[in-house]
This record gives C-alpha cells, structure tokens and sequence, in this order.
C-alpha cells in the first residue's frame, strides 16, 4: 500500500456516523490495525507453534501410533473448527466480538500452558520409548492423557471465539460508508493472511526447530509466551477499537421466517412478490437493505399479508412468528445460497488436510539433510514452503494482478470471488497429482536403492532429497491464496451485517468437515485395502503402502467437486444484484427515495 493511499484511507475513516440519538462512530482504520493484526501474529505464533508438531509430539512423546495420531489431530482439528459456529453465535447474541476476543484469548493462552506442562513435567507424559525399529511402546495413562485433552480442550474454546471474530473485528474498524473504508477492507483480506502466513512461517522453522531438536519444554514453552503476549497487546488497544455490540440471536429471524413459511406454505404466491411482499425495515438495523430475489421463492410465502396479521402502527408485525418481512426473506436467502458453496469447501480442503498431516510422514522417511551437513530440517517445517508460497504471491495479487486486471475486466477485485475459489480448487487437484507422484518416486528409492537408516517404529529412509516435496507445498499455498482467502471474503460479503461472525465461521466448519471426512477416508481405505493383494495403502510405514494411491483417489474426489462448484457458481447470485427488482429513483422533499419497479 503506498503512503498516498495509506493517507487518503485514515483521513476519510475520521468520518463520523450518527444515527438517531446513539453517539458517534470514530473508525480508526488502519490506525488500529497493529493491535489487532499484532494479537492475531502472537496468537497464530502461538496456536500454531504447537499445532504444527503437534502430531510429531503425540508419536514421539506421548508414544501413539501414527495413524492413531493423525485421527486425532483430525478430530481435534475438526472440533476446534466446528466450535468456531459456537463462538460466534454467542458472541453475535451475547457478549459482542471485543469480549469474545478477549475472553478467548486467555483461554488459548491457559491451554497452550498447560501442553507446555505435558513436556516439562515428567509425570505428565509416558517414558521416552527407545530407538528401534519395530515395538510396542509405553502408552499414557489416564490421567496424562486426561491433562492433555484439558489442554487441548482450552485451546478449543480459545479457537472457537478467536477465529470468527478477529477477521470480523478488524473489518468493524473501517467505515463501510466511504470508498476509502472499502479500499480498506478489500485490502484487509489480503493483508490479514499475509501477517498470518508470516507467523505460520516463524512457527514451522524456529519454533518447530527447537521443539524437534533442542527441548519440548522449552519449545513448548514459547507458544504459550507469546499467547500471554497476544493478550497483553489485545487489550492495549482497548480505548481505540470499535466495539460493535450483540444485537441479539440473528439466528431467531432466521428460525422465524422458516417456521412462517411452513405456516402459509398453502399459500398461492403473489404476483409482483417486490410490490406485494410485506415490507418493514427496523430503523436501527445494521444489516443493508436488500432487494427481491427470485430464488428460494418457497420462502416469500412468509411474507404474505392474511387478513390475520396485524400490523402495528410502526408498520412492524405484531407477531414476527406469524408474518415476516421481505427483509427478513432475503436475508435468510442469502445463508441458503451461501450453503451449496460451502458444501464444496469440504472436499477442497481435504488437500489441504493431508499437507499438514500425511506429507510430513513423507518428509519423515525422507533425506532431510540440509546440503552436505548433518543439519536435519524438521519434517514439520516443510509446511514452511507453502506458508512462503502463500506469503510471497499475497502482496503481487494485491498490488500488481488485482489493479491489471481491475482495467481490463472493469470490475473491482479483477475477478469475481467465486471465479477465485474456482482457480484456487483447480490449483488443489493438481496439488494432490503432484504429491501422488512425488510419494510413488520416493517408495520406488526406497525399495530399490540403499537408504539412510530406519525411523523408529516407521520404515526406512528413502534417500530421496526431501526438497522434491516442495513443489506440492507451494502448489498448497497457491491454492490456499485463491481459493481459501476467496472462501473467507465471499462468506464475509455474502451475508447479512449482523452475522459476520457466523459467516466467518462458516470457513473452519468447512476445514471442520474435511478433518472429519478425512478421517472418515482414511478408516475406509485402511479397512477396505486391508484385505486386497496389495495390501494396506496407509501402513506405519509408507514404504510398504500405497500413499500415492490414497492421493490420486482425492484427486478424482476433487475434480467431481470441482463441476460440482462450477454448477452452483454459475447459478449463484450476489448480495445486494438482482436481475427481477429494478428500482427507480424518486426524490421528494429534496430526499432521494427508493421506489421499487414493476
């Protein structure tokens, strides 16, 4: 961003916004921004400081199976994601995205300390089990396994109210009003993951380096400081934020005119829904007007008039569970369009699962030397590349591609967002080809050239340089640019003001469904190749499996997902368009008016 638009954007957020007798909106913009942006780098410096070893640490320390291992970070990766939705529908109905913050954070910071304990205490974890080969080990017991799901569980509730709101806090620091504020948030999007990707990078190199090699005390211990920092820096910027406050379950409106619609589903609908339609707009809503759309017709019904329904005489039903405005309608018909999309985000993501899960059991038998050294580089800090992959193409789509292709496709982000996501599900097939591949040429090493030793408990080495995984790490984080920020934007724009926080934890109930459905994969893989000539595709060790055969299988799985998308891109319509409600403009005492066309 350069300093003259840096400039213009912080001198028109000091507009102000005054609305009835509430006081004053000062948007700081940018000017908050190293506070939140700053608590969102600890946090993530933090989070994912132990996540990313995370399976390294439940193999190593606390002696568990690798396929044992990896379920589990799955389920908890999925409960973490799913409990997004709980956070954010307490914080849009309760307690507002400033208390949700604050609060989450310090239960983030107490579950990272407690995993810490995990690895300093030595009663807290099973014995070290000895280098061999082949062997059971000594599991936990009940109660260290107990004190680490305690910490787990913290870091649970800690996730489930940081990650919908902070996107969502940031973007309630620009005026939504002025082009400046849009320019903002637009830039906002691209700038958030930029920070986040940099802190994911400082994660997987020095924090994963000195958990692997140095201590599991002290390497643990880090994350848990810097989540005490995230919070110390949080509430710092207390006096400048603006703090948005809960309006109330968004979800009750949307149950309303659910159950309205059921009602007078005998209802014959109306002509000319726009006109017809029951229209009663609250003075104090924060949600935009929107238009009639002519899709989920079903739902109008709800907005019908009988000569039952009474109206008081400031034009609000008097009872909301008996007749529902168009407002109302249309506003649940944007979570309903919103939701076949998301269905899709599922299966795309499984890509991304296994990056962060089965591509490091392929660094693990891998070369991991770093030139001619003895230096090992961590089988976890590979993720690195696709964090730098995603770092690095951020600023040149922001600043370079998105301005080009703004003048000569006239439109403001260059492509539409789902044109995005589409080229970023595109980029994931050929993620997972590519690591089919890589994974089919390193087995074949394996088996057919000397190797390198024996993994504990695993297999041998491959002598294969572990830097021929790179490239489908970058391909993960080129899809992740397109299609994972483009996922978080479209959630946030396509739904309605007063439940941003639920729409931004749309995005990680979808990463919650593609741990889950991974999990899934994998049980029924190892099931059903359990029992064929061939074997287990996902052994213990991967020099006796097919892993290039699980990849190439969510390959085929994502192309089928990706004309899945394609069909509901193409029959999806954008908040605020509408091609059944031209408007035409009336302006009476001085005022401009809105009056709907027929």
């Amino acid at each position: 961003m350069n300093k003259s638009d840096k400039e213009a954007m912080e001198k028109e957020e000091k507009a102000t916004v005054a609305t009835n007798d509430e006081p004053e909106i000062n948007y700081r913009g940018w000017k908050a921004m190293p506070f939140i942006i700053g608590n969102e780098t600890f946090e993530k410096l933090g989070a994912i400081g132990t996540l990313a070893n995370l399976l390294i640490y439940l193999s190593t320390v606390f002696n568990l199976k690798s396929i044992t291992a990896a379920t589990m970070i799955n389920v908890f990766n999925g409960t973490t994601n799913f409990g997004t939705l709980v956070g954010a529908f307490l914080c849009d109905t309760y307690f507002g995205r400033y208390k949700t913050l604050g609060f989450a954070t310090a239960a983030s910071f107490l579950g990272l300390l407690a995993i810490q304990l995990t690895a300093a205490i030595p009663e807290l974890h099973p014995h070290r089990c000895a280098a061999k080969e082949s062997g059971e080990c000594e599991g936990p017991t009940t109660g260290q396994l107990a004190f680490l799901l305690m910490g787990l569980g913290l870091m649970i509730v800690g996730a489930g109210g940081v990650r919908p709101c902070n996107l969502a806090f940031g973007v309630d620091q620009f005026n939504p009003k002025t082009e400046a504020g849009k320019r903002g948030i637009d830039s906002f999007f691209n700038w958030y993951f930029f920070t986040f990707t940099f802190a994911q990078m400082v994660s997987l190199t020095l924090i994963v380096y000195i958990q692997s090699n140095v201590s599991w005390a002290i390497g643990l211990g880090i994350p848990a400081t810097l989540m005490f920092i995230a919070c110390v820096v949080y509430f710092v910027g207390s006096k400048i934020y603006v703090k948005v406050k809960a309006t109330g379950s968004p979800m009750t409106s949307v149950a309303q005119v659910i159950v309205v619609a059921i009602k007078k589903r005998k209802l014959k609908p109306v002509e000319q829904p726009w006109l017809s339609l029951f229209k009663y707009f609250p003075p104090k809503s924060i949600n935009s007007k929107l238009p009639y759309t002519d899709q989920f017709r079903f739902l109008d019904k709800a907005a019908i008039v009988t000569p039952q329904d009474e109206i008081k005489g400031d034009g609000s039903p008097a009872d909301p569970w008996r007749l529902c405005s168009l407002q109302q309608v249309e506003e649940v018909k944007c979570l309903f369009r919103v939701l076949p999309i998301w269905a899709s985000q599922i299966m795309y993501c499984v890509t991304l699962v296994q990056l962060h899960t089965y591509a490091v059991f392929q660094a693990v038998q891998s070369d991991r030397r770093l030139g001619n050294s003895n230096f090992k580089i961590p089988a976890a800090s590979y993720v690195v590349f696709m964090m730098l992959s995603l770092t690095i193409f951020i600023p040149v789509y922001d600043r370079a591609i998105v301005p080009f292709l703004r003048k000569i496709r006239a439109k403001e982000g260059g492509i539409t967002i789902l044109q995005r996501i589409g080229i970023g599900m595109f980029v994931s097939i050929f993620t997972m080809l590519v690591s089919g591949m890589v994974e089919q040429h390193r087995r074949s090493i394996a088996l057919t050239k000397p190797t390198l030793g024996v993994v504990p408990r695993k297999g041998a080495i491959s002598s294969m340089s572990a830097s021929i995984l790179i490239p489908q790490f970058i391909l993960g984080g080129l899809t992740e640019a397109f299609a994972s920020i483009g996922l978080i934007e479209f959630y946030y724009k396509q739904f309605p003001e007063n439940m941003k926080s639920i729409g931004g934890s749309l995005f990680y109930c979808g990463l919650a469904g593609s741990n889950y459905f991974s999990s899934l994969l994998i049980f029924i893989i190892h099931r059903t190749t359990n029992r064929t000539a061939t074997g287990n595709w996902l052994k213990e060790d991967l020099n006796k499996g097919r892993l290039d055969y699980y990849y190439y299988i969510i390959a085929g799985l994502g192309i089928l997902n990706l004309g899945y998308f394609l069909l509901c891109a193409s029959w999806y319509k954008y908040k605020g368009n509408s091609d059944n409600t031209p408007e035409l403009e009336l302006h009476v005492n001085g005022e401009k008016q809105q009056l709907d066309k027929p």
